[in-house]
């Protein structure tokens, strides 16, 4: 066996085996984010690092049948759509924009050690945003480079 295939190997392993640790963490940074560092755009740039790694280790369709998305541009603007919302409501309420329930001094609702709390929905959105634009982007350069190989 030549070098050259052992090497595509062994990147297809690696790949393969980095994507669940990759997105398992950027949901760690995305619901402890408000609290420690990290939020939605640092869980959306893991996340899409992990599914970049898929695409240049086995090419676009391989990729997209491993990991099957709905096309980037709805997510991208359900994300926008979601986070927008989440930081307009306060105005509707009578407070500023971006204002976070429940106020201090409040408890929160649980969700084992989760607090639900909405700077955790507005991480979300974010966090879709960031992700599907990555996934918009890798998609349109791996079409553009499979057109330039043709």
């Amino acid at each position: 066996m030549r070098p050259e295939a052992r090497q595509g190997d062994m990147t297809r392993f690696v790949a393969r085996a980095l994507l669940l640790p990759a997105l398992v963490t950027a949901a760690a940074i995305l619901v402890k984010g408000y609290a420690q560092p990290g939020d939605g755009f640092s869980a959306g740039v893991v996340a899409s690092l992990g599914v970049l790694l898929q695409y240049m280790a086995f090419g676009k369709e391989e990729a997209e049948r491993l990991l099957p998305l709905p096309p980037a541009g709805l997510l991208c603007f359900g994300g926008l759509l979601f986070a927008l919302t989440i930081a307009a409501v306060p105005l509707l309420l009578g407070d500023p924009p971006l204002t976070h329930y429940p106020p201090p001094g409040e408890e929160p609702i649980h969700l084992g050690t989760l607090e639900l709390i909405t700077a955790v929905a507005f991480d979300l959105g974010i966090f879709l945003l960031v992700f599907s634009f990555s996934l918009g982007v890798m998609r349109l350069i791996s079409a553009t480079r499979e057109e330039g190989e043709e």
